[in-house]
């Protein structure tokens, strides 16, 4: 790559991560260079899917979180309720930048295997991707609708991809595959409705870019409604199990009262 070419695809990439950082903290990624040794605090990503002890730590780890909301002792919160709410987190976070750069025309394909993350809770944790990924997806193509259609190619792609080996590890922890992917749905209505939040003008291209996403075939039979307009998953996320007697739904939840369309799956526990 000649110079001057390098330099318009770097500034490409720092005007996506600004772009995407604007959205909030679901869509902000840093970068790191790909052949590096990951510095503390951050560590791979992809061992939540290679380790299945490292996968069941995060899911004990929410699991405390969720019993200290619950004023509750950690083995009274269910299993599987935990799994379910650590998986939509992961998910979310995952699908939220990738979305958000679908909604303004660029790609941002996401490999679980190179990316990095500090773990925490309390909120989006820090995600890193390697910069040669975003040098290659920032930069808008010459028509928009091709743009349009790299990013959509590459949310396809997450979902096929990283968001079905975090499905499949978490099932292996005898959690529901209905209930795991009713999350990635709404994982992606969240995420269109916080781009609409943030970016008014992004709102129909995060629509447009989520129905597509939830058109996949995987995604069949999850939810009803469209993206931002009356989007309702048909299953549970399991958080009402916290507290039977006094259950709270998340906004799109089957089980709630219908209401507006709801940045779902937004949960500090996670």
């Amino acid at each position: 790559m000649r110079p001057r070419q390098e330099s318009a695809s770097a500034a490409a990439a720092s005007r996506l991560l600004a772009d995407l950082a604007a959205l909030g903290p679901y869509f902000a990624v840093d970068v790191h260079h790909p052949g590096a040794p990951p510095r503390p605090p951050w560590q791979p990503l992809g061992d939540l899917v290679s380790s299945p002890d490292a996968l069941a730590g995060r899911i004990g780890e929410v699991r405390e979180r969720l019993a200290a909301a619950a004023g509750c002792p950690p083995g009274d919160v269910e299993f599987r309720v935990a799994a379910s709410i650590a998986q939509l987190g992961l998910c979310a976070r995952l699908l939220s930048p990738a979305l958000g750069a679908a909604a303004a025309g660029r790609a941002l394909p996401v490999d679980i295997a190179q990316a990095r993350w500090v773990p925490s809770l309390g909120g989006p944790f820090r995600l890193s991707l390697p910069d040669t990924v975003l040098k290659g997806g920032a930069a808008r193509n010459s028509a928009a609708r091709n743009g349009a259609a790299a990013g959509l190619a590459a949310t396809a792609g997450l979902l096929a991809g990283p968001i079905a080996q975090i499905v499949r590890a978490v099932q292996a922890m005898a959690v529901s595959p209905r209930v795991l992917w009713g999350n990635v749905a709404s994982a992606v209505n969240g995420a269109a409705a916080m781009i609409a939040a943030a970016r008014p003008d992004l709102a129909s291209p995060a629509a447009g870019a989520a129905a597509a996403l939830l058109g996949q075939p995987v995604l069949a039979g999850t939810y009803q409604g469209r993206p931002l307009t009356g989007f309702r998953r048909r299953n549970c996320c399991l958080i009402y199990r916290l507290s039977p007697s006094a259950p709270a739904y998340c906004g799109d939840c089957v089980l709630g009262v219908a209401g507006p369309p709801s940045q779902a799956g937004r949960r500090t526990t996670r």
